[in-house]
């Protein structure tokens, strides 16, 4: 086994120490996701379950984690079996017996044993933890399992009496992220960075939406990441005032913004970025404004970003910038207080700052707890991504009309200022228009 893999294995193997720590004398299931056909005999590209990769880093689909708690706790991996016909098909599988020596686990079992096996290792166990409602089929199937330990009662077995929602342990131990996770989210962010700046160079007027979204997912797979961590947003001119656009087929114009909402995901963690500038490489009047104000709401949110500070005080420093701003653009009237109050800003901005990131592009975690907003802690990962959205309207300025902008990096939390995990990603006026200006001289 390579360095980098027995680095791994101890990785996953922590994790899954720590959660057996949580779960007690229960028995924690959990499974990946399933292949998803895309039409007749043609299947979506494979993507496992965040959280059932979490604790083992095994690949494949068709597999199952048992992890049995207690004084020595066991961690059981049922998979598909080696099958030299289907590897001629579709590739390598470890098998049972290559997947518990290369993922360290204490056991592994072909993935049909599983509803055999599950009686057994469920009988005298006090509770059993794996995700409640998040698939209907999978309850049934679990419901079965219970009712086979129950059937055993009269010769003195006992069913778990509680069965509880795994995610939620999962959900707090993923809300932090450990060295190796930033590690990833780092180059992430890296590659991703690298294609906006690659987008920003291919960008002209007369090409289409569609053509800088193949530069982006060219830098991606030319620097190893395996999915863009979401479709791009791709969206010149008016187009960047819908929110989640994906079509990206329409034709850029010169004198328009183009805004690119678009991250890799590398070995199963995402990154997040937006930048928008101009199609002909110089902002005008009206754009530099909107994106100065935006661009400083972010600067006010990332100053908040620090261990100790709250969830939403990030937020609340973007908005009073952003509702200042839509004051001076004249977009609406009255005092800045008043506008905060009615959140009357939410016509041009209408979505929150930030989510968290991870494995997951909206990643696991709650962002409140007892009724209050959670309070920041070193290793917490999360973006940073303000905007205004000025959709043309009889009383807005004409020279306002159809400009979106938005702006967001990924940040992690630490003692001190925020790490900006994608800070290669160009985003000062200066810095893009000499970019795109060198580019083509």
């Amino acid at each position: 086994m390579k360095a980098n893999e027995m680095t791994d294995v101890a990785v996953y193997a922590e994790r899954r120490r720590r959660l057996a720590a949580t779960i007690g004398e229960g028995v924690a299931v959990i499974a990946t996701a399933p292949e998803r056909a895309r039409n007749r005999d043609t299947h979506y590209p494979y993507r496992h379950d965040s959280y059932f990769y979490y604790l083992t880093g095994f690949p494949e689909p068709e597999a199952a984690l048992v992890l049995a708690g207690g004084a020595a706790p066991r961690a059981l991996l049922f998979c598909r079996e080696k099958s030299a016909e289907r590897e001629i098909w579709d590739g390598h599988r470890y098998g049972p017996e290559g997947a518990r020596e290369r993922f360290g686990l204490d056991e592994a079992h072909p993935i049909g044993a599983l509803d055999e096996k599950m009686a057994a290792l469920l009988a005298d166990r006090e509770a059993l933890w794996t995700a409640v409602g998040v698939d209907a089929d999978w309850d049934a199937r679990v419901m079965r399992w219970l009712n086979a330990v129950r059937a055993q009662a009269r010769a003195g077995v006992v069913a778990p009496h509680t069965l509880r929602d795994l995610h939620a342990p999962l959900d707090e131990m993923r809300l932090v992220k450990d060295a190796h996770e930033l590690s990833l989210m780092r180059r992430a962010g890296a590659i991703s960075a690298s294609a906006h700046r690659r987008a920003m160079l291919a960008a002209r007027a007369g090409r289409s939406e569609f053509e800088v979204e193949a530069e982006l997912l060219y830098e991606f797979r030319r620097h190893g990441a395996q999915f863009p961590a979401y479709w791009p947003i791709v969206a010149g001119g008016a187009n960047a005032c819908i929110l989640h656009y994906v079509q990206n087929d329409a034709p850029l114009h010169d004198g328009a913004l183009l805004l690119i909402d678009a991250g890799c995901e590398l070995q199963g963690y995402a990154a997040d970025i937006t930048r928008t500038f101009p199609v002909g490489g110089r902002f005008s009047g009206a754009q530099r404004a909107v994106y100065e104000i935006v661009l400083a709401a972010q600067a006010a949110a990332m100053a908040q970003v620090r261990a100790g500070r709250a969830w939403n005080e990030p937020h609340d420093a973007a908005v009073k910038v952003l509702a200042q701003g839509m004051l001076d653009l004249k977009l609406l009237d009255g005092s800045l207080d008043a506008v905060l109050e009615k959140e009357s800003y939410k016509r041009f901005y209408m979505h929150r700052t930030g989510h968290w990131l991870g494995m997951d592009v909206h990643d696991a975690g709650e962002y409140k707890r007892a009724g209050a907003w959670r309070t920041l802690v070193p290793g917490m990962t999360l973006t940073v991504e303000p905007g205004l959205y000025i959709r043309a309207a009889d009383d807005v300025p004409e020279a306002l009309h159809d400009i979106g902008v938005r702006i967001e990096d990924d940040v992690a939390v630490t003692t001190g200022e925020c790490e900006v995990l994608t800070a290669a990603a160009p985003k000062a006026i200066g810095e893009i228009e000499a970019l795109i200006r060198d580019a083509r001289t």
